[in-house]
This record gives C-alpha cells, structure tokens and sequence, in this order.
C-alpha cells in the first residue's frame, strides 16, 4: 500500500480517523527517508517517482472537484451537484478507487457506455463473479461494415471508459451488431403510366 492510501485507508476493525494533510505529509517523507538511509539509490528515485505521480494524480482530481463545484448548476448533468462530480472520469475513479462512489455498478456500468456514445452498446449480462461484461454493439459511426480494426476500436474506447467508472469490470465480450437477414423487397411495375405504350411482357421492372 502507498503512503497516500495509507494515509487514507482507515485502520482494520475501526472508523477511520481524521488525517491532515500535514501529518500525511510527515508520515511520507518518514518513509522516504528510511529508504534513502538502505542506501538504494534506485529504490530511493521509484519512492520519489511514486510520490510524484500520486501527488498529480490527487492534484488533478481536486482541481476537477472544484471547477465542476464551481460550475452553475445548469452546465452539469441533471442540475445536481454530486451529477457533475459523478460523469467526470477522473473524479469517479477516485471516488471508486476509495470504495465512496455512492452509485452501484450497473449505473456506473451505463455512465461509462454513455459516455462513449460514438461507440453505442447495449448490456446482454455482467458476471460479477468473474467481472466479465458481455455486451452488444448498436451499430455506430462507422461500425457495421465488420472491420476487425473497427471492432477493436469501438472495444478500447469501451474499456477505458470502464476502467474509470466501473473498474470492477475485467473483461469486457462485446458481440457485433445484430444486422436483418430479410431480403429488400422489389416492387414490380404492373400496369404502364398513362399515356404511354403497353410493355411488352419481359419489360416489367423494378421501381
């Protein structure tokens, strides 16, 4: 576990506890100096990088929290506050990875599919078991056609938008469009317009 989800993660059998963020921050450099003391220079640049990334990563998320929080009502999804906070992806994966997103999975499962709506698919069934979601393409831009490149397009963006608001989704099956198999009907002609000289009978055609 890394020292900011330590910091958070609330102690085993018990609520958790108030942590500012100067005693987090105490707690963190702690164990980077108990690196630096082992004399691995290598692990002491991944702790270092570690810290980094996670403090970006935290960084960019209150940013987010506090430009959908500052943004009229009317701009966010359904007028609600926690609407705005919860359609944003990199809010909703911090909120899951903290086990407090307050939606289950199946709207979390259709807010990552509406949020890819160039790639349109329909839930056949989830496994949550075995985090297998199984799923039928609608037939979007560019779909239909049965490109193996085109498949696999609409599949990664469909994953990624997971893996932000449903990340207990592991597999994802997504089955091709259905396409209709009745054949186009022709119409045939039967009488001549007005006025015009009669076919003769092989010259009847489809309009």
């Amino acid at each position: 576990m890394s020292a900011a989800a330590a910091a958070t993660a609330p102690p085993v059998g018990g609520a958790a506890r108030a942590v500012n963020a100067e005693e987090a921050g105490r707690r963190v450099e702690e164990v980077l100096d108990r690196l630096a003391a082992t004399g691995d220079q290598e692990v002491c640049a991944a702790a270092e990088e570690l810290v980094r990334v996670l403090m970006d990563f935290y960084g960019a998320g209150l940013a987010r929290i506090v430009t959908l929080l500052d943004a009229p009502a009317a701009k966010r999804p359904g007028g609600g506050t926690l609407a705005g906070l919860l359609g944003d992806e990199l809010v909703s994966s911090l909120l899951v990875l903290h086990d407090v997103h307050p939606e289950d999975t199946a709207t979390r499962i259709a807010r990552a599919l509406d949020s890819v709506r160039s790639h349109p698919a329909e839930v056949v069934d989830f496994d949550d078991a075995t985090g297998t979601l199984r799923l039928r393409s609608s037939g979007g831009e560019g779909e239909g056609c049965g490109c193996p490149s085109t498949g696999a397009t609409a599949q990664q963006a469909v994953e990624d938008a997971l893996s932000c608001f449903a990340p207990e989704v592991t597999t994802v099956e997504l089955e091709p469009a259905a396409t209709s198999r009745e054949p186009a009907l022709l119409q045939i002609g039967t009488r001549p317009p007005t006025g015009t000289a009669a076919p003769g009978p092989a010259s009847a055609k489809a309009l």
